[in-house]
C-alpha cells in the first residue's frame, strides 16, 4: 500500500466535458489553499487536437487555470495502461459519464486498485444505484453496482461516491422529452407525483471540490447532494408560475415506457425514461443532503428556469 498523509494534493480529473469542466474549475480554485497541490486532466489526444471552437475554449481555460493535460483513452488503454497513469496521483476523480461504454466504469475502477490509488471518486454522479437494485431498465446501473461491490470489497483505496440525481438541464433537453417547451407540455415519467432529484453540473462541481478538501476527510461514503427535489406536477406548476403561461401535464406511464423500450431495447433515452418512471432511488430529501447540512447554496428549479428560460 502506498504511503499517503490523507490530504488530496496530486489530483487527476478524468474528462473535461459537461461535468468535468465545473469540477476542474472548482477543484483548481480550492487547491490553491493546499500546499504542494497540482491538478491534471486526462484527455484523449483527439480532444486536444480538435479544431472545434468549444473544445479550444475549454483547453484555453484549462491551461489558464494552471492545469496540465495528460493523454489517455479509457476505451483503448488497458487496465495496466491506466494504472501506470494513476500511480502519479493520490486522488482520481472520474467525470466522463457513460459515453465510453458499459465496461469502462469497471475498467477504470480496476485500474485505480491496481495503481494502489489512495483515493478514488468514481463516475457515479447520478441516482442511488443501491436503492434501484439490479435488473432495472437501464443496464448501465448494474455496471455501476459492480463498481460499488468492487470498491466495498477492499480496504486499500478509499472511495467517495457523490449522488446528484439527474442533471437539472436534462429535464429540458429535447431528447429527454420531459419538458416540451415548443408545445408547453410536461411529460411526467411514471405519474405526476413521481419525484426526482436534480442538480446543476456547476453545483456538482462546487460540491465535489468541497468533498475533496473536507476536513475531517470523507472516506468510503456516499455523499448525497441536491439542487432540488420535485415532482413532475411541481415541475409543471413552476413552469407556469415563472413563465406566465399554462402547461399541459401528461403522463408517460411505466407500462407504456417499458413497452417502448421492449420495441427498441438499445435506445439509451428509453432506458432512462423507464428507469426514472419507476421512481425508485431517483430522489431524496434535500434537507438531508451534504449541501444543506453544510450551508452550501445550490440552484433550485425555480432559479434555473428564471435564469435560462424566462429571459
Amino acid at each position: 500500500m502506498r504511503s499517503w498523509d490523507g490530504q488530496s494534493r496530486r489530483i487527476l480529473v478524468i474528462g473535461a466535458g459537461e461535468l468535468g469542466m465545473p469540477v476542474l474549475r472548482n477543484v483548481a480554485r480550492r487547491a490553491t489553499a493546499v500546499e504542494g497541490s497540482s491538478i491534471d486532466v486526462l484527455l484523449r489526444s483527439t480532444t486536444t487536437e480538435s479544431p472545434a471552437p468549444a473544445k479550444q475554449r475549454d483547453l484555453a481555460e484549462i491551461r489558464q487555470l494552471g492545469i496540465s493535460i495528460v493523454h489517455g483513452d479509457l476505451v483503448t488503454n488497458t487496465v495496466d495502461d491506466l494504472a501506470r497513469i494513476f500511480r502519479d496521483y493520490d486522488t482520481v476523480i472520474g467525470c466522463t459519464g457513460i459515453t465510453a461504454g458499459l465496461d469502462t466504469p469497471m475498467k477504470v475502477a480496476r485500474a485505480a486498485l491496481r495503481a494502489e490509488l489512495p483515493r478514488y471518486f468514481p463516475w457515479q454522479f447520478g441516482v442511488d444505484f443501491d436503492v434501484i437494485g439490479r435488473g432495472s431498465p437501464q443496464d448501465i446501473f448494474d455496471s455501476q453496482l459492480d463498481v460499488r461491490d468492487l470498491l466495498r470489497s477492499q480496504h486499500d483505496t478509499e472511495w467517495v461516491i457523490i449522488s446528484t440525481g439527474m442533471f437539472m438541464n436534462y429535464l429540458f433537453d429535447a431528447d429527454s422529452g420531459m419538458v416540451d417547451l415548443a408545445h408547453d407540455t410536461v411529460n411526467a415519467l411514471g405519474t405526476t407525483d413521481t419525484t426526482v432529484t436534480v442538480t446543476t453540473p456547476e453545483d456538482i462541481g462546487t460540491l465535489t471540490a468541497d468533498t475533496v478538501f473536507a476536513a475531517p476527510r470523507i472516506r468510503n461514503e456516499i455523499v448525497y447532494v441536491a439542487g432540488d427535489t420535485i415532482s413532475y406536477g411541481q415541475l409543471a406548476t413552476t413552469l407556469e408560475t415563472v413563465l406566465g403561461r399554462p402547461f399541459d401535464l401528461r403522463v408517460w406511464s411505466e407500462p407504456t415506457l417499458m413497452a417502448e423500450l421492449a420495441a427498441d431495447p438499445d435506445n439509451m433515452t428509453r432506458k432512462y425514461r423507464a428507469a426514472f418512471a419507476q421512481g425508485r432511488g431517483v430522489a431524496w430529501d434535500k434537507a438531508d443532503t451534504y449541501n444543506e447540512r453544510h450551508g452550501i447554496s445550490t440552484t433550485t428549479l425555480d432559479e434555473w428556469i428564471r435564469t435560462h428560460l424566462a429571459a
